[in-house]
């Protein structure tokens, strides 16, 4: 991990791409300053990646056959599942190790303002966080684990108003990319109200023990802060991700396997 984000960083260190001058006096990790984003952000609203980008270049693309090796992914025993966006039905797509290519990766990370579409096997896919951020379902259904532990990187909740243009672009992002996840776990908190006693698939589902490790220091950063790849933030995240799971197994380790420690109700109820 540490290899691939060190060559994002290295890759983005000459990019026009940089914070303000007072982003960087003020500690603000945002790019929505950065007079290169309000251009970029103005050139997406008015043209496509088809528009910009006809060759449909990714820089990305080159770090992942760097780092991943596919062959041997393709046979783990560790099971992973990577969702991409179906753009004709709008449907989520889960794809299983021997599937799993550097096609797959881009596709799971397609933002269509930025990247042209990825076609596999003649299907045109965007990213997976439109339809299934995560997809729960191949965990309850093909896993044997019943613990389930969340890492949140996009807040759910935000206290106050958005007034801004660009704050509202930011909760719009951070609302549509939830909506799917939110949406399975109100169905999870429904089901184990009223759970079968028989096994079934929604036993299943409502025996799942929800766990969740989350920074506040999300709540400080915006959508831009996503294009920001400078080291010093790519390790402040690190940090931070390590001291908020270090926070969660001191107080939930021993819940592990036992009971779980989210509570849905509050996390997705289902009416308010």
């Amino acid at each position: 991990l540490e290899r691939f984000w060190s060559a994002v960083s290295e890759a983005a260190r000459f990019s026009p791409l940089q914070r303000s001058p007072m982003d960087v006096l003020f500690g603000n990790w945002s790019l929505g300053n950065s007079p290169m984003y309000q251009w970029l952000d103005m050139s997406a609203k008015l043209f496509s990646p088809y528009d910009l980008n006809p060759a449909g270049d990714n820089p990305l693309a080159a770090l992942l056959e760097d780092v991943v090796d596919f062959e041997l992914l393709n046979k783990s025993p560790t099971k992973l599942f990577i969702t991409a966006t179906n753009v004709e039905t709008g449907q989520a797509r889960v794809f299983r190790n021997p599937d799993i290519s550097l096609d797959v990766l881009l596709a799971s990370a397609c933002l269509p303002n930025i990247y042209k579409t990825v076609e596999i096997d003649g299907v045109p896919y965007w990213d997976g966080g439109y339809s299934g951020n995560p997809s729960l379902g191949p965990l309850v259904r093909e896993c044997s684990a019943n613990d389930t532990v969340l890492v949140q990187i996009n807040p759910v909740k935000r206290p106050g108003i958005p007034k801004t243009s660009h704050e509202i672009s930011s909760r719009l992002n951070e609302i549509s990319f939830n909506s799917s996840l939110v949406k399975e776990l109100r169905m999870m908190s429904v089901i184990r109200k009223d759970m079968p006693p028989h096994q079934c698939e929604a036993s299943s589902w409502g025996t799942m023990r929800m766990h969740l490790i989350a920074s506040d220091v999300m709540l400080e950063l915006d959508h831009t802060s996503k294009m920001n790849a400078e080291w010093d933030f790519m390790t402040m995240l690190r940090d931070k991700g390590r001291e908020a799971a270090g926070v969660f197994l001191e107080k939930h380790r021993g819940d592990i396997g036992k009971t779980p420690t989210l509570d849905l109700e509050q996390f997705a109820p289902d009416y308010v």
